[in-house]
C-alpha cells in the first residue's frame, strides 16, 4: 500500500484537505479543484493522518453521501473568495 502524499503538498494543505473532508459538505470536486488530488488520494490521506478508529468512522459516514460527489449533489453551497487564499501552489 502506498503511504506517501500523492503529490508535494505542505502540512498547511494537507490539514486543510483533512477539514475539507471531514466537512459532510465540501464535495471530493471542491477538494479536487483547490488541490488538484483525486478521492482515492483523499482517502490516502486522511488514512495517514487519523487515528484508525476515526478514519473508519469517516469512511463509514461519507461512503455513498451524495454531498461527497458533487455531480450527485443537489446542494449549491456558497463559495467565498477568500478560499481562494488557500489553494496550493502546485
Amino acid at each position: 500500500m502506498n503511504q506517501q502524499v500523492p503529490k508535494l503538498l505542505s502540512a498547511v494543505d494537507i490539514d486543510r484537505i483533512v477539514e475539507m473532508a471531514w466537512e459532510d459538505r465540501t464535495s471530493f470536486d471542491t477538494i479536487y479543484d483547490q488541490f488538484g488530488i483525486t478521492e482515492s488520494e483523499v482517502i490516502q490521506i486522511m488514512r495517514r493522518e487519523m487515528k484508525r478508529s476515526s478514519f473508519l468512522m469517516w469512511r463509514k459516514r461519507v461512503s455513498g453521501r451524495k454531498t461527497k460527489h458533487a455531480k450527485t449533489s443537489k446542494s449549491q453551497r456558497f463559495r467565498c473568495g477568500e478560499q481562494d487564499k488557500f489553494k496550493s501552489s502546485l
